[in-house]
């Protein structure tokens, strides 16, 4: 049978604190699931063990990869980290959140990481917009060695145009735990690879009240292995389209123009140069400094750009 439950668990409360107490001031709950991510899973630790300023638990779902990543995760105390079976990374993103303790819910795949100072923005926004329930933020999209590919500004998803253009990536996606503990809005498992649509989607349904935070908070490395690429998320594209309402599928062009105008409003295509630091295969230990110099919204490797 395969091995199940608790390996790395945080480190206990400190003398004159309960765990009660300490659970009470956390902010975040950030979930990583895992299958066969052993070599990225460092830096997306540690891009959100060095956050400053903010109370975070970081929860590994892996889904007994077998690859090394559970004697792995036995180095890294800061970690709660959970190696049992699961039916796909939606599955063990819902576990996640079914264990977290955090106000404030966020996933993290194991080749993405946070930016520094990426939480403390995000919880002070939640903190000056206290109706607001989920916050979208701007990703930087790297190579396989942190180097700049382009950005990713996020939008306010909105029902029809979400069909035609999803608007965030969600390493940038920040929810109230009240959204998902309260409200029932959970990842549909049925979805191996399009989840993130049909979760947003729901939101959108649900009344959910979106804001944007117009910073960078996150990096995505384009390994040319990401899941969106495969057959199978090609198929369920496919699905997908088939199941759009019939005014998106007639207005499906003007809704792409209104999103690139959107866009352009918010600023995407002046993006001036700028500096950001993450964790490299090559820096697994501390973050090195990388420069966009010719800021660009088009992502070549993706054919919708």
């Amino acid at each position: 049978m395969p091995k199940s439950g608790l390996i790395q668990a945080r480190k206990g409360p400190t003398r004159g604190n309960s765990v009660q107490d300490l659970e009470s001031t956390r902010r975040f709950s950030i979930i990583t699931p895992s299958f066969l991510g052993r070599q990225w899973l460092p830096l997306c630790i540690a891009s959100v063990a060095d956050q400053q300023g903010v109370d975070v638990e970081h929860i590994v779902q892996d889904s007994c990869s077998g690859d090394g990543t559970e004697e792995l995760l036995r180095n890294y105390p800061s970690v709660r980290a959970y190696v049992e079976k699961d039916e796909g990374m939606y599955d063990a993103v819902n576990r996640g959140f079914d264990r977290a303790t955090g106000e404030i819910l966020a996933y993290l795949n194991c080749d993405e990481q946070y930016l520094p100072g990426a939480l403390k923005a995000v919880q002070e926004y939640f903190a000056e917009n206290p109706l607001i329930d989920a916050v979208v933020s701007d990703t930087v999209v790297t190579d396989s060695e942190g180097n700049y590919i382009c950005h990713r500004y996020s939008l306010v998803p909105r029902k029809h145009q979400l069909w035609v253009r999803f608007p965030v990536l969600t390493c940038s996606l920040f929810v109230r735990k009240s959204v998902v503990r309260d409200s029932g809005i959970r990842f549909d498992t049925r979805w191996r690879d399009l989840g993130d649509f049909f979760w947003v989607q729901r939101m959108v349904e649900r009344g959910v009240r979106f804001g944007v935070l117009p910073r960078f908070t996150s990096a995505f490395t384009d390994t040319g292995e990401n899941m969106n690429l495969k057959p199978n998320a090609l198929r369920e594209r496919q699905t997908k389209w088939a199941m759009a309402p019939r005014l998106v599928k007639l207005m499906k062009f003007p809704f792409i123009m209104l999103f690139r105008l959107r866009l352009a409003i918010r600023g995407s295509l002046f993006q001036r140069p700028f500096q950001y630091s993450l964790y490299t295969l090559s820096n697994p230990k501390e973050r090195v400094q990388r420069q966009a110099l010719n800021p660009t919204s088009f992502w070549k490797s993706r054919s919708r750009g």
